[in-house]
């Protein structure tokens, strides 16, 4: 029977001594090294053959680290059996004393689940403002930038088919998936009438506009001031569920890990670096014309990312008390919604199916608040 000693530290770590007879580590010694015997070759037997003894002479100090690569994670598992701990890293061992025939003893170290507590979030206040109205210079705007592009398509002129891809009017409204684009279908409904043209427009014209997928100029400034609206709407959503969790953060009573609040400011610099990946440079690049180390924006950055973690564990929390959860049959329907096969097939794995059915769950949570918010 092994023998534990569980100290709990601030930021939610804890460390576990833990001591285990001989008896309880010689099942896991002989397992050990019949499995690696069947690989051992030793001259004068056939492989796997050799006896065991001469097989653990021969294996020497990798038997052992073997055999507790394996023994040190399981009695850690069986140490913690009936406590409140939940470790949320992964544990450091530290090895204190083992000699095969005598008890072993091991101290792991591993962070806690924290303990959270959240105030009467039913309370919450959070007035949702209206959109912006979507003015007719916001929409020119876009007209004129979708007709500058489109005067400097590949090819260049009226007489040549449009090749400008359809994300550059995407990029012009702001939103993704709009319906304004230089498709297939408008291509070649408007290249018979383009071949017969010996000009190009210096001023965006009904051509122009069936090029953009619309029907008429004044249908392509409807759909523009359409897409804007969408956009304005969309963004509006955000500001007003943002409002909703910086509200959830006030309420949020934790004692921050350090480990998560690393994992927070990793995700943020990773997004950095995609967006500096965007404009063509190297994050290192960025760092120097910023005139700051990586360090320096890691520890600008670390108010921001606690606040973040103290958000997310806080709508967690709240999922937990109003018994939210996604189904089986919900998460695998959000799986069969990628269209990547590659992406997909990482969804076979374990771990990204949790991601993802947390991150469902925190979204359906957050769908929960708005509801009661607005009452």
């Amino acid at each position: 029977m092994i023998n534990k000693d569980i100290q709990k530290l601030p930021k939610s770590v804890v460390t576990v001594s833990v001591t285990v007879p001989w008896v309880d580590m010689q099942p896991q010694w002989d397992q050990t090294l019949q499995k690696m015997a069947s690989e051992v070759e030793i001259s004068g037997f056939r492989k796997g053959t050799a006896p065991l003894p001469m097989v653990e002479q021969q294996l020497g100090q990798r038997l052992q680290d073997e055999v507790l690569k394996t023994a040190m994670p399981n009695f850690l598992i069986e140490a913690l059996k009936g406590t409140d701990i939940i470790p949320i890293d992964y544990p450091k061992y530290e090895l204190v004393s083992f000699v095969k025939g005598q008890q072993m003893q091991f101290k792991a170290t591993v962070t806690n689940r924290p303990a959270v507590s959240v105030g009467n979030y039913k309370t919450i206040k959070v007035a949702k403002t209206a959109p912006k109205p979507v003015t007719d210079e916001e929409v020119q705007k876009v007209m004129d930038d979708l007709f500058k592009r489109w005067q400097t398509r590949p090819g260049g002129g009226a007489t040549s088919q449009p090749q400008v891809p359809p994300a550059s009017a995407e990029a012009s409204t702001g939103k993704q998936g709009g319906s304004i684009n230089f498709s297939a279908s408008a291509q070649g409904a408007t290249v018979g009438q383009a071949t017969q043209s010996t000009s190009v427009a210096n001023v965006p014209d009904d051509e122009f506009a069936r090029a953009m997928g619309a029907l008429s100029l004044s249908d392509l400034k409807d759909k523009i001031k359409k897409d804007l609206e969408s956009n304005v709407s969309y963004n509006n959503e955000l500001d007003y569920e943002e409002a909703i969790l910086q509200e959830v953060e006030k309420i949020t009573a934790v004692e921050l890990p350090d480990i998560l609040i690393q994992d927070e400011l990793n995700r943020m610099l990773v997004s950095l670096q995609r967006r500096v990946a965007d404009m063509g440079l190297l994050l290192e690049d960025y760092l120097k014309g910023q005139g700051k180390t990586l360090e320096q924006i890691k520890s600008e950055w670390t108010p921001q990312a606690e606040k973040n973690v103290r958000m997310e564990l806080g709508l967690a929390d709240i999922a937990r008390q109003e018994n939210v959860t996604i189904s089986d049959a919900e998460l695998q329907a959000e799986v069969d919604k990628i269209q990547d096969a590659r992406v997909k097939k990482q969804f076979d794995a374990q771990e990204p199916r949790l991601h993802l059915r947390h991150a469902l769950r925190q979204t359906r949570t957050l769908d929960l608040l708005k509801k009661i918010v607005g009452g």
